[in-house]
């Protein structure tokens, strides 16, 4: 493969970026397997997941009745890069993603620090999750947390290397099972909407903010619908508009639970409970019902911690195969048509993080890389516009002022703002992952001259 060096970057970056999937050999093409509809359902599927059934509570502490205010802001700040993800998407369908579009903006190696924040985000993420899934599986069924989040991610990781079409089928079924309890709640607010103040907030419109920062974690999935591009049928259009889709619907469903929520039992009744969901169900239904949710729990982490891995292996392989992770992590299942070693690699490091600790935590860690993520995203938009402004874009971000897109330089604004809503503890570990993601950058780009011969 032609390939040039960024006078920025340690790393080789292909000449080509449209070249970089046909220059390989028939046998290690990824599989183009998907259409808009199981597109749209995994987005959905990795945006509903975990993080409302787990956070909406420790929102509603900071944000009280208010709690559907701080999932709409973070709506418009999704919203925002989104349009970004879809116009890159459109210029570079590739399952690398954010590290395909920051190596074009940016560099190699900010483009490695920011892969690496994902993967790590994503690695850590599923096990956090996991533990989650362990959590109501102990509850229901007395086995033990770590072993049954274990056996969880086992079960997953066959099933990822199986094929991404029925990795999808799977997400596309546990997504409408999670879709179900998120509609059971907003059934059970129906009787009792107006019976509330929706703009009671108990730490007033900072808490609000605050609350915004966390539930971000809830949003995220958008983002790695773009990492299904090279197992997708014309990405180029499919992709943009299943990430439309996908966040629509899910903003729509999350406002109108968290009214329905504290309709039911207040903003004070889902703070002061480990299993918000549950409690809202018990009240409205009886103990049956909290059964019921903690079921429907157990299908939308585990759908969670199927997509985040699916994910991180994708941006895993991309790199590997641009040259910037272990060459080993790019290899195609040979009838599978599946990146085998990535998924594995993916797996064992979940496995390793599931003593990382309390999903709140662990949320606030990943939303720092992810806005992180967002504001480098964004500003790859606006450098690619005056850069590369005759390339070939299926789908353009509306609102421009010259040359200069609006919409990602308000995207960069409310990433940073949503950013300095973390707390100081937060942004010093995110801070130290940057460094260490830096570190690692300096080492593989010395590695890769000295099989250049440079």
């Amino acid at each position: 493969m032609d390939q040039t060096r960024s006078p920025n970057s340690l790393f080789p970056i292909p000449a080509h970026h449209s070249s970089m999937v046909t220059s390989q050999p028939e046998g290690a093409r990824l599989s183009r397997s998907l259409g808009l509809a199981e597109i749209t359902l995994s987005g959905i599927g990795i945006i509903l997941g975990a993080g409302i059934y787990a956070l909406i509570g420790t929102a509603a502490a900071g944000a009280g009745n208010a709690v559907w205010l701080a999932f709409a802001i973070s709506a418009v700040v999704a919203l925002f890069t989104a349009l970004s993800y879809a116009e890159l998407s459109s210029m570079f369908p590739k399952a690398g993603a954010e590290y395909e579009y920051t190596t074009a903006a940016v560099g190699g190696y900010i483009a490695f620090i920011v892969g690496w924040l994902i993967i790590f985000s994503g690695i850590i993420g599923a096990a956090t999750v996991a533990l989650g899934f362990g959590g109501y599986f102990t509850g229901l069924f007395g086995i033990d947390q770590v072993l049954a989040a274990g056996g969880l991610i086992a079960v997953l990781t066959v099933i990822l290397i199986i094929g991404v079409k029925e990795s999808a089928a799977v997400a596309g079924l546990f997504t409408l099972i999670e879709a179900v309890g998120l509609v059971l709640i907003i059934i059970a607010g129906l009787p009792l909407l107006g019976s509330v103040d929706y703009l009671e907030m108990p730490l007033g419109i900072s808490g609000v903010f605050t609350a915004a920062a966390l539930v971000f974690f809830a949003y995220q999935g958008f983002e790695e619908m773009v990492k299904f591009s090279e197992e997708t049928r014309e990405p180029e259009k499919t992709v943009p508009k299943a990430l439309m889709i996908a966040l629509a619907v899910c903003t729509l469903l999350y406002i109108l639970v968290c009214i329905a929520a504290v309709s039911v039992v207040g903003w004070e009744g889902l703070a002061g409970s480990d299993a918000p969901f549950a409690e809202v169900a018990t009240v409205a239904w009886g103990p049956w019902g909290a059964d019921l949710l903690s079921v429907i729990a157990l299908f939308a982490t585990a759908n969670t911690v199927l997509l985040m891995l699916l994910a991180a292996s994708r941006i895993s392989y991309g790199m590997a195969r641009a040259g910037s992770l272990p060459g080993p992590l790019a290899r195609v299942h040979e009838t599978r048509k599946t990146p085998y070693l990535a998924i594995l690699v993916a797996a064992i490091g979940a496995v390793l993080f599931l003593f990382a600790g309390d999903i709140g935590f662990v949320a606030s860690v990943t939303n720092f890389t992810i806005f992180v993520t967002f504001m480098i995203v964004n500003l790859s938009v606006i450098l690619l516009r005056y850069r590369s402004p005759d390339q070939k874009r299926a789908f353009l971000v509306p609102g421009r002022i010259g040359r200069m897109p609006v919409l990602p330089l308000f995207g960069i604004v409310t990433s940073i703002f949503l950013f300095f809503q973390l707390t100081p503890e937060i942004i010093a570990i995110g801070t130290l992952l940057v460094i260490i993601g830096g570190i690692v950058a300096l080492f593989m780009g010395r590695e890769d001259q000295g099989r250049d011969g440079g």
